[in-house]
């Protein structure tokens, strides 16, 4: 089962209505309870993406936040995404596409089934929420460059490899 179809029954747990429209000139909106996305998005993978961040408004917006001039509505935008990047992009499975070899952005975009402009802002939203790095049981992720580090890697080698960079 792919993973937009995983949210569609979380969205179907949730009570929350799924409608893919033509025409729309934003790829996704919600309100009420419903959730439409652009029918046109070029692939199932940016509709996985929109949809999560769509869910993301379920859970942190509340009214109307299309004006993006306020400031209110803009931080509602953010909580939305970055519930989407937590969803889509979760820092255990970065260190799971480590231990399963994926070497580069393209390819951990393709392991989580996100686009990687996707990725790419999920990796900028941890940054701006951990620093250069987070530690996650034995292991530390660097946002920049990218890479995967197990504890246990760095008393074998300390110097770092291209092996262990994402």
């Amino acid at each position: 089962m792919h993973l937009y179809e995983t949210l569609l029954e979380e969205c179907n747990n949730l009570e929350v209505e799924v409608y893919e429209m033509d025409h729309m000139k934003n790829k996704g909106l919600y309100g009420d309870n419903v959730i439409w996305i652009n029918k046109s998005l070029p692939s199932i993978i940016e509709k996985c993406c929109v949809l999560a961040e769509e869910i993301g408004h379920h859970f942190t917006s509340i009214g109307n936040i299309l004006d993006q001039s306020s400031v209110i509505n803009r931080k509602q935008e953010l909580k939305a995404r970055s519930w989407a990047y937590e969803k889509l992009v979760p820092l255990k499975k970065i260190i799971q596409a480590h231990k399963c070899n994926v070497s580069n952005r393209y390819e951990l975009a393709e392991f989580l089934d996100v686009t990687e402009d996707f990725l790419e802002s999920a990796l900028n939203w941890y940054k701006s929420k951990y620093g250069l790095y987070v530690v996650i049981e034995n292991y530390t992720l660097y946002f920049e460059p990218l890479g995967v580090f197990e504890m246990s890697d760095w008393i074998k080698n300390p110097i770092i490899n291209n092996r262990n960079a994402v």
